[in-house]
C-alpha cells in the first residue's frame, strides 16, 4: 500500500524537526515502511496496517504540535508507542487552561474575574471587559480567540484598536501606513507571539486568518465567523463604538476591552465605552466584566501604582468639589440683597 499524507504547511517545520530529525526518528520507529517527506506531503509505502497506523500517529503528532506548539523526541516516542489512539489525550486536567502557547507555555485564567470572563465568553456573543492596566483583559480575550481558531470554531481572528495616540503626529512617523500604525498595535502582536509559533502567526497574517488593523478600517465591513477584539475601547468615541458594534455578523463573538481611567480623547468627546455601559448592560447576550486591582497579574508594584493613583485622583476630586462649593457660596453671598435699616 502506498499513501500520501498531507499535513498543514504551518506544521511542517515543527513536525519534521531540524534537518528532518523527526522524520529520521519515525523511520527508525517504523522500519518496515518507506517514508519520504517533501513539502507538506509525506509519502509512505508498506503493509496496509503499518501505513494506517503511521498515518494515525502522524495526525496525532500534528495535533500535539498544534496544541502545545512544540514536539520533542519524547513526545514522538510516547505517541507512536501507543496501542490505541483513544489513549492519547491532551492535558486538560486544569479546567482553567485556555490554550498552550509557544514552547508549551500554559495560558490560563488566574484571577476570579479572568475566570468569569472565560465563563461569560462561553455564554455570550458580546463581552465588555473593563478594568485597569495589567489585569489580563486583552491577553485573556486573545487566548480565547486563539483557542477557538485552533478548535476550528471560527475562521479568523480580527484585532483592532483606535489609533488615538497617533493623532495629527501620524504623518511624521517614518514608513508607510502599516509602519506608522504598528507601534499602536504592538500589544496585540505581543499577545499573539506568546500563543503560537512565529511561522504559523506570519502565515495566518498573510492569509488574513489573523488580521490586526486600526478601528477606522472596520467601517463598512460585516465581521462573521470570527472572534473580534476591540482593545483600548475607552479611546473610541460613541460614534466609533456604535459603528464597530454594528459590524457584528453571523457566528461572531465580540470582545471590547478598555480602561476608563486612561482616556486619551479630547475633553469635549465622550468615551464610547462609558456610554455603552449605560446603554447596553441590560441586553441579553451582552455581558460586562469589571476587573480591579485584585486581578493585576503584572509586577506586584503595578497594583501599588494603580492604588496610589486612585487615591490621588480621589483626593483631587474631593479638593475640586470643595473649591466648587466654596465658589458657589461666595457667589451666593455676593448676590445677597442688602437690607436698609429704617429709623423710627
Amino acid at each position: 500500500m502506498e499513501k500520501i499524507i498531507t499535513i498543514e504547511p504551518t506544521a511542517v517545520v515543527g513536525l519534521y524537526g531540524s534537518q528532518n530529525a523527526n522524520i529520521d526518528l519515525l523511520t527508525h520507529i517504523f522500519p518496515k515502511l518507506k517514508i519520504i517527506a517533501r513539502g507538506n506531503e509525506i509519502k509512505v509505502s508498506g503493509e496496509d496496517s503499518e501505513v494506517e497506523t503511521f498515518e494515525s500517529r502522524i495526525h496525532l503528532l500534528e495535533n500535539h504540535l498544534e496544541e502545545f506548539s512544540k514536539l520533542t523526541e519524547t513526545d514522538i516516542l510516547n505517541i507512536t508507542a501507543m496501542e490505541d489512539d483513544n489513549f492519547y489525550r491532551l492535558d486538560g486536567s486544569d479546567s482553567n487552561v485556555i490554550v498552550h502557547g509557544r514552547e508549551g507555555k500554559v495560558i490560563k485564567a488566574i484571577t476570579p474575574n479572568q475566570k468569569r470572563l472565560v465563563e461569560s465568553a462561553a455564554k455570550n456573543d458580546m463581552v465588555f471587559v473593563v478594568g485597569p492596566a495589567g489585569t489580563g483583559k486583552t491577553y485573556t480575550a486573545v487566548a480565547l480567540a486563539v483557542r477557538a481558531l485552533k478548535n476550528k470554531q471560527i475562521k479568523r481572528i480580527i484585532l483592532t484598536r483606535p489609533a488615538v495616540e497617533a493623532g495629527e503626529n501620524l504623518g511624521f512617523l517614518p514608513g508607510d501606513l502599516r509602519d506608522k500604525l504598528d507601534p499602536y498595535l504592538q500589544p496585540l502582536y505581543d499577545a499573539l507571539w506568546d500563543m503560537m509559533p512565529m511561522q504559523k502567526l506570519m502565515s495566518y497574517m498573510e492569509d488574513k486568518v489573523i488580521e490586526i488593523a486600526p478601528l477606522a478600517f472596520m467601517r463598512g465591513r460585516t465581521l462573521d465567523n470570527a472572534y473580534v477584539i476591540l482593545d483600548e475601547a475607552q479611546n473610541a468615541t460613541s460614534a466609533q463604538l456604535k459603528m464597530f458594534l454594528t459590524r457584528m455578523g453571523k457566528n461572531a463573538k465580540f470582545f471590547i476591552t478598555g480602561d476608563i481611567t486612561q482616556i486619551d480623547l479630547p475633553k469635549n468627546q465622550q468615551s464610547g465605552l462609558i456610554q455603552a455601559d449605560h446603554i447596553l448592560s441590560k441586553i441579553p447576550g451582552i455581558d460586562f466584566i469589571y476587573m480591579d486591582t485584585k486581578d493585576v497579574v503584572r509586577h506586584h508594584l503595578v497594583t501599588k501604582i494603580i492604588k496610589s493613583y486612585e487615591a490621588y485622583e480621589s483626593k483631587q476630586a474631593e479638593l475640586a468639589q470643595e473649591r466648587r462649593e466654596r465658589r458657589l457660596a461666595e457667589k451666593l453671598e455676593n448676590k445677597a440683597p442688602e437690607t436698609n435699616e429704617q429709623t423710627l
